[in-house]
């Protein structure tokens, strides 16, 4: 068997801005070429409404991209994480203004877990292809 041989330019590359909370031992973001995972982002330090625990993910989300040179518009898919859905269509307008500019909105999963870390109210997790 050969050895595989990764494509030039298609190496793993850690996205990871200075000052960035990490609750657990993974990267924030992660790109290979032009597509990039971000790990959930969370924002308990901004306040205790889902509205502000939203649109501070939502901003963690806008720096970490911003870093790996991509933006919202790049944004191929979203999952939201609630720790209960009475928060849906609080989040929803939140996320709903977020996305309100993007011509191919991203494509979406949202649903209820039991706990989320640091007791947070809502973790968005994205998948983008740098345009």
């Amino acid at each position: 068997m050969g050895r595989f041989e990764p494509h030039p330019g298609m190496e793993k590359q850690r996205i990871d801005p200075p000052g960035t909370k990490k609750y657990a031992p993974y990267s924030p973001g992660v790109m290979v070429g032009n597509t990039i995972w971000l790990s959930g982002q969370i924002d308990v330090d901004s306040g205790d409404t889902i509205e502000i625990q939203t649109q501070g993910a939502l901003n963690k989300i806008d720096a970490l991209l911003g870093e790996a040179g991509a933006s919202k518009h790049d944004v191929v898919f979203a999952q939201v994480l609630l720790k209960s859905m009475d928060f849906y269509a609080p989040m929803n307008e939140v996320y709903g203004a977020w996305v309100d500019s993007i011509d191919v909105k991203p494509a979406r999963a949202a649903f209820a877990v039991d706990a989320l870390p640091a007791d947070a109210l809502v973790e968005i997790v994205v998948q983008a292809i740098r345009s």
